[in-house]
């Protein structure tokens, strides 16, 4: 897949899916590359720059595979946020589709 759209869209990914429950990152990275492959070195940037925008919140669990690992957990302000970018994807996908039409030929 082209990396210039896997950039695109993976912030709204990331948002979608912490919104629907908490994750720590290398879970995070584990469920997106079940998708499109993807880098930890791809994923902690957004997720540091999303909780700084306050957009995520973090706390620290214990696992019993060894040291406490961060979470993150979606703010009000991120829940929002969310709303925004899954329109504006939407009405982006719409538009895209008018121009290449939704078959390949």
């Amino acid at each position: 897949m082209n990396p210039q759209f896997k950039k695109g869209v993976l912030e709204l990914c990331v948002l979608n899916m912490i919104e629907k429950k908490d994750y720590y990152g290398y879970e995070l990275v584990e469920d997106i590359s079940k998708v499109f492959e993807i880098s930890e070195g791809t994923l902690y940037p957004i997720l540091r720059r999303l909780t700084e925008e306050k957009y995520f919140e973090t706390y620290l669990k214990e696992s019993s595979e060894g040291p406490s690992r961060k979470y993150y957990r979606i703010t009000k302000l991120g829940k929002a946020f969310q709303k925004e970018q899954f329109k504006q994807w939407i009405e982006f996908n719409q538009q895209v589709e008018k121009l290449i039409g939704k078959e390949i030929k």
